[in-house]
């Protein structure tokens, strides 16, 4: 199996892994707070993210990754970041009606295209952002309905929207510069993550909810779900931080679109939740968006294999041939005389 297989195969197993684990939380905890009665959706996150940190210590210490430290303020700030984000998006949901909630998640994927191709200079082509208005529009059909706005919630939601992309474009961006993995970066963050959720997160639920997350009365059933529910998330962090490192910020937001429509989906299907044709024609409307997203990205990578591949055979056909590097260098030259002996083997040197 080549590399680019081996690559195309991991960045499979990390979609659907997101896919699978991401809805299977979404269904635990909509159990744990719309039935039995825990709001803290915050503190529960810092939990969530503690019992991920405590997972991968038990992995490190069985050797199944190897830890590698770099830039302790890069990872303190970048973990302070994500969970500001998560604080935000969850204050953004208690300040705004559900629809206007969704129009925020609906505004990351075009925040991140504008803040990548601003400071990465990364283009997207008319294809992929012509996909992403497809999706982003069936997504809209399907899950916007009331619009409340209000001035305290529309900040909230900016600071949120803005944080989100921030951290995520971070997540690659990290792996890349300092070429440690999804597992090292989490394994890292994931300690100011949790601190950060678990210092603010009482204080935010009790805003929202009126509650105090350490008078409630935890039942049986309710510590089963909380347990769970932590449980699942290992496999969440790990599998948001592998998604973005294989592919990009965008491409995550996508893959999270399409979790959306599979839990409107299953909640249909197992909870008997409300269904009308506005969820079917956005579902379908997102799906093919999605559909044509991974169809362009797939073509534009195999360009760019394509590509790559003949640049590689084009220098070893260099290499191979010293008469004919001495005849790129006089034509480059100019002057119509063959390089000096020194001079072509600095040049054969240098192809090697």
């Amino acid at each position: 199996m080549s590399e680019s297989q081996r690559f195309q195969l991991g960045t499979i197993g990390a979609l659907s892994l997101s896919v699978v684990s991401s809805v299977s939380i979404v269904i635990c905890n909509k159990a744990l707070i719309s039935t039995l009665g825990f709001t803290f959706a915050t503190t529960l996150t810092s939990w969530h993210l503690l019992v991920t940190f405590c997972s991968l210590h038990v992995a490190l210490w069985m050797k199944l990754f190897e830890h590698k430290p770099f830039d302790p303020r890069t990872v303190m700030g970048f973990g302070i970041l994500n969970g500001i984000s998560i604080g935000l998006l969850n204050l953004s949901l208690g300040f705004n009606s559900v629809g206007f909630y969704q129009m925020t998640k609906l505004a990351i994927i075009p925040c991140t295209v504008l803040l990548e191709t601003l400071f990465f200079r990364k283009k997207f082509s008319r294809s992929i952002q012509f996909s992403l208005v497809i999706l982003l529009f069936g997504v809209g059909i399907a899950t916007v309905t009331d619009l409340q706005l209000n001035a305290l919630g529309s900040f909230l939601s900016l600071l949120a929207v803005i944080t989100t992309c921030i951290a995520q474009i971070m997540t690659n961006a990290i792996q890349k510069k300092f070429k440690v993995s999804s597992t090292q970066l989490l394994y890292q963050s994931c300690p100011y993550q949790a601190l950060t959720l678990f210092i603010v997160g009482p204080f935010l639920d009790g805003l929202l909810t009126n509650q105090n997350v350490f008078a409630f009365k935890y039942t049986p059933q309710v510590l089963f779900f909380i347990v769970l529910s932590c449980l699942i998330s290992v496999s969440v962090n790990f599998s948001t931080f592998l998604v973005i490192g294989k592919t990009s910020a965008v491409t995550y937001q996508v893959l999270g679109h399409l979790k959306t429509c599979l839990v409107l989906a299953f909640g249909y299907v197992l909870l008997h939740d409300p269904f009308s044709w506005r969820n079917i024609l956005g579902i379908l409307v997102a799906v093919v968006g999605m559909a044509l997203y991974s169809y362009f990205c797939s073509l534009e990578s195999q360009q760019k294999a394509n590509e790559a591949s003949a640049q590689l055979s084009q220098a070893k056909e260099s290499e191979s041939d010293p008469l004919l590097s001495v005849e790129n260098a006089a034509a480059i030259l100019g002057d119509g005389a063959a390089p000096k002996a020194p001079s072509w083997k600095s040049n054969k040197d240098l192809h090697a």
